[in-house]
């Protein structure tokens, strides 16, 4: 099996809807005959770029679509915080939070969605969040208003 191959294969499954995890993608590879292990998947995921979104995997561009027959769904933002968020800290008006690898992306669209006063807007990469406020008052409630839902 080449690489080449395994990505393709990867892109068309991703293609009909997010892979909710590695381990769903590795069987569904398996079902098509191809073998991969974890760290060859990791690393086929970042070279093709893929999301990690609350549905899944998911191309780019991609990342609002749920699987077949579903409906698009982002859990709430109390719940996705309390399962990935690990930390928040305060500076000046920025807030920093920390979360579980590869969740990020979805903690930060469902705190954008939100639309506090607090927060003007996320900028996300794979295990951090940069959550921009107004004033350095306003990033203190939010972190207060985030770290209760540690909690």
């Amino acid at each position: 099996m080449s690489k080449r191959s395994r990505q393709q294969a990867i892109r068309e499954l991703v293609e009909r809807g997010p892979v909710a995890s590695q381990e769903e993608l590795q069987r569904l590879l398996h079902r098509r005959g191809l073998e991969a292990g974890q760290a060859t998947l990791s690393r086929d995921i970042h070279q093709l770029g893929l999301i990690k979104t609350a549905n899944g995997y998911a191309l780019p561009g991609r990342e609002n679509a749920a699987p077949a027959g579903e409906a698009a769904y982002l859990p709430s933002v109390s719940r996705l915080v309390r399962e990935f968020v690990s930390s928040v800290r305060a500076a000046e008006n920025l807030l920093v939070a920390k979360t579980s690898v590869g969740s990020a992306q979805p903690v930060a669209a469902a705190l954008d969605g939100e639309n506090w006063p607090e927060a003007i807007g996320t900028v996300a990469g794979d295990d951090t969040i940069l959550i921009i406020c107004p004033d350095r008052r306003a990033a203190g409630r939010l972190a207060h208003r985030i770290q209760e839902m540690l909690v």
